[in-house]
């Protein structure tokens, strides 16, 4: 198995990168991984901590319509570069957080993706540097208010809320590029979204050279390289579960916005 690097909050409040054990003990780091955290003597046994997301990103870019048949569902063409927008940080929840259904939409779907975490400052880099600043993988929902994207003609809005980015569990360093992604609804075993990864139309290291022409990416930032065929609408009271091969699982349920 991979080695999976987590973010975790012991029971005093503290905040720590590690190594999650098989044991489910963590093993902390003295820094983030990315920012060369060496491994220390302290571990966390499993009772006493919680999982947080990954990492903590100034900014979270994302790419829609990466995958030629999700584009299709949504009626449009595929674009002819990566079409980006963010969403902040302010969306990011982990694994088994609550995602809130706000009062302003009657539709919020799911969208199951492969999100890329950075190592290190990039900007304006080719593809082949780009690949060399990509630290690791991770598992994001890009949770969308299908209704509000529409009436609104531009994203910001139905993206943005408050736990709209559940992200996580944790990250791997390596990934097999025909990794399969797949999102279930509730107790079904049939998934809502299959589709490997390699059917992105544009791959992470173009995506990630790409927005460093336009931004510069810092380490911890996060990008999200789109979702495949199957999106569809959440409710109040469902649970949605992301799986990636060789990452392992996000999983969410949906609750009413107070």
């Amino acid at each position: 198995m991979a080695q999976r690097y987590v973010r975790v909050q012991n029971l005093e409040g503290q905040i720590y990168y590690g190594l999650l054990q098989l044991s489910l003990k963590v093993q902390l780091l003295d820094a983030p991984p990315w920012l060369q955290g060496q491994l220390t003597d302290l571990t966390l046994e499993p009772d006493s901590y919680q999982i947080l997301a990954p990492c903590a990103p100034s900014k979270i870019v994302a790419v829609g319509k990466n995958y030629a048949a999700h584009a299709a569902e949504m009626e449009t063409e595929v674009p002819p570069e990566p079409l980006i927008f963010l969403k902040p940080p302010t969306s990011v929840i982990a694994s088994l957080q609550e995602i809130q259904y706000p009062h302003q939409s009657q539709r919020v779907d799911y969208e199951g993706e492969l999100a890329l975490v950075i190592g290190d400052r990039a900007a304006d880099c080719t593809p082949e540097e780009a690949q060399m600043k990509i630290w690791g993988y991770t598992i994001a929902n890009d949770v969308t208010a299908r209704d509000l994207q529409r009436k609104d003609g531009q994203w910001t809005r139905a993206k943005s809320f408050d736990t709209f980015c559940p992200l996580g569990p944790w990250i791997v360093r390596e990934l097999s590029p025909g990794a399969r992604l797949q999102t279930f609804l509730n107790e079904s075993s049939t998934p809502v979204q299959s589709a490997s990864i390699d059917q992105m139309v544009f791959s992470p290291d173009f995506l990630v050279s790409y927005i460093s022409k336009v931004m510069t990416l810092l380490p911890g930032d996060v990008v999200l390289t789109g979702t495949p065929f199957g999106v569809g609408p959440l409710k109040i009271g469902d649970r949605v579960r992301v799986e990636i091969e060789g990452i392992g699982r996000l999983e969410n349920t949906v609750v009413a916005r107070n």
